[in-house]
């Protein structure tokens, strides 16, 4: 699998799904140097899918007909990618998105949600499962909001938490608006936030950059895009893992947001 030697090497996500087009359990995983794939979960000893779709891909969601959006920060679009059709297959529907940095896919709307640089988009996905169609339901545009992140916020179904480069809000979908009066949002809003979620039980889950968090002191780890620590907050915690390169911190909820 060579796509697996030339593109992996500076992985972007890793997300786990329950397939219903697979039948299992898959993970969705994104490299810097161009992979997009699906591989099943735990065994991780094959290709499902996968492509070197090259734009340093940050974020993948597997969708319900078995087919992949992929959001590429450089290559500024969201495509999906009809991997419902093949392990190899190369075709795609694409919207453009500059600095495509996030995909979630909302089963109640039957929306996949997406954020780039400036905007957040909720998109329909019609055609079929071989030739897509992508098509804007609703758009939030916000001026050099630099998006990183959009994840559901377990607890409501009404919002979604929005990591940009300076601040993090919760995304109210009923009235198309970010908001920043949310329980703990003196913390958990920061600057150089690259992942956030937070458990069933409320707890927020975090990754920060490191050279964010110290600015005067550098970056602890190998780049300036990571941090060696995941925060937690209410409870508030840090777990630390010296000389590791975390960028995104994961809740590992196999069934989208089905779980609220």
């Amino acid at each position: 699998m060579r796509i697996f030697e030339s593109g992996w090497g500076l992985p972007t996500e890793g997300r786990l799904r329950y397939s219903k087009f697979q039948r299992q359990l898959v993970m969705a995983v994104t490299d810097s140097r161009g992979l997009a794939a699906l591989i099943p979960y735990p065994a991780g000893n094959k290709k499902l899918w996968g492509a070197n779709v090259g734009g340093n891909p940050h974020a993948a969601e597997v969708l319900p007909n078995g087919n992949v959006a992929v959001a590429s920060s450089n290559g500024g679009w969201v495509r999906i990618y009809t991997s419902s059709q093949g392990s190899d297959s190369a075709t795609y529907a694409e919207y453009k998105q500059p600095s495509a940095h996030g995909a979630l896919w909302d089963p109640v709307r039957e929306i996949l949600w997406t954020i780039g640089n400036s905007e957040i988009a909720g998109l329909k996905i019609s055609g079929t499962a071989a030739a897509p169609e992508i098509s804007v339901h609703v758009r939030l545009q916000v001026d050099r909001l630099n998006g990183h992140d959009i994840q559901p916020v377990y607890g409501d179904a009404d919002r979604l938490w929005v990591a940009s480069g300076g601040k993090v809000y919760q995304y109210v979908i009923s009235t198309n608006s970010l908001d920043l009066a949310y329980p703990g949002t003196d913390k958990i809003s920061r600057v150089g936030v690259k992942a956030i979620g937070n458990q069933w039980s409320g707890q927020v889950v975090q990754t920060v950059t490191d050279d964010a968090k110290t600015p005067k002191g550098g970056c602890s780890t190998r780049n300036n895009w990571c941090t060696e620590s995941v925060d937690f907050f209410q409870p508030d915690s840090v777990r630390t893992a010296p000389g590791a390169a975390f960028y995104k911190a994961r809740i590992m909820n196999p069934f989208y947001d089905l779980a609220r």
